[in-house]
């Protein structure tokens, strides 16, 4: 499985404090028809911190049905328990989904060899396509570029990584030492632009949620050699991207969302309602980028 191009981390939407399925299933429907090239449930956009165990089974199995191999579904199945993410990656590959996002323990803290070892049993454990999550801004650890080499090089399974360093430099080096078998794609949308510029596949993207089609034409017109479409389209979503993390993710998106009459600001604790005057600037950015 070649999971490149635009993906969207999907925003959960909940009604009454539960997963509003007929809500996700449109929000689902809408992002393949505008041409995303896939989806990921049960990311950090997703609040999979919040989920039960069942409702992150039912917004993957929800995922995969309304997907119906249109696109692919990268389920998000990590945690910071090795043989809890063991038996969601079991789940997801029971359920159909064409591979896993597998973020690196959070709050543990591993090492290197702790975090190498986490995703060698994962792997040893389930075969399946795994992508790993570095996002060190929420787990407090780096997975490092020669860490990420020598599980890329071990383990075939191991096909890409979801990169949200912001660290271009740390980006260029995995490139560099992971070579293009494995790819990589940026965590962080405003980034996306200069690290497909270095050999990067593509996004796993909050923004989608609001210009799914605008975010696939980017990679679009980047693989066809467009290079001057692709950064008037980067530019045009800067905005957007700054906006999406003006309070914590997916305090933005789903307010963006809920704004455009698509779901409830439903959060759970210990996420809130964005703060008022950050929402006044909310508005403003969706009225400029023609989205309310």
């Amino acid at each position: 499985m070649n999971f490149s191009g635009a993906y969207t981390a999907l925003v959960t939407p909940f009604q009454d404090g539960k997963i509003d399925e007929d809500r996700f299933r449109a929000h689902i429907e809408w992002q393949i028809t505008e041409g995303i090239h896939g989806l990921v449930p049960c990311g950090t956009t997703g609040e999979s911190a919040t989920l039960t165990h069942d409702e992150h089974k039912e917004a993957i199995r929800i995922c995969v049905d309304q997907a119906n191999k249109r696109v692919p579904v990268l389920a998000g199945a990590g945690s910071n328990n090795t043989k809890e993410a063991v038996h969601l990656t079991q789940f997801a590959k029971e359920a159909g989904a064409d591979g896993v996002l597998l973020i690196s323990p959070y709050y543990n803290k591993p090492t290197q060899e702790g975090i190498y070892q986490h995703f060698k049993y994962i792997a040893d454990t389930i075969s399946m396509p795994m992508v790993l999550y570095n996002v060190p801004g929420r787990t407090g650890s780096n997975i490092m570029p020669s860490t990420v080499a020598r599980l890329h090089k071990d383990i075939p399974q191991i096909v890409g990584i979801k990169e949200a360093t912001g660290n271009l430099i740390q980006v260029s080096d995995l490139i560099e030492q992971c070579g293009a078998s494995l790819n990589v794609l940026s965590g962080d949308d405003f980034t996306l632009l200069p690290l497909l510029s270095i050999g990067g596949a593509g996004v796993i993207s909050v923004v989608s949620n609001l210009l799914p089609n605008k975010m696939a034409s980017l990679c679009n017109a980047w693989n066809e050699g467009d290079i001057s479409t692709a950064r008037k389209l980067h530019f045009e979503m800067q905005p957007l991207n700054r906006a999406m993390f003006m309070e914590s993710n997916p305090i933005p998106v789903k307010t963006a969302l809920a704004l455009q009459g698509k779901m409830d600001t439903d959060f759970r604790l210990p996420m809130v309602p964005l703060a008022d005057e950050n929402l006044k600037k909310l508005k403003a950015v969706l009225v400029d980028s023609g989205l309310l």
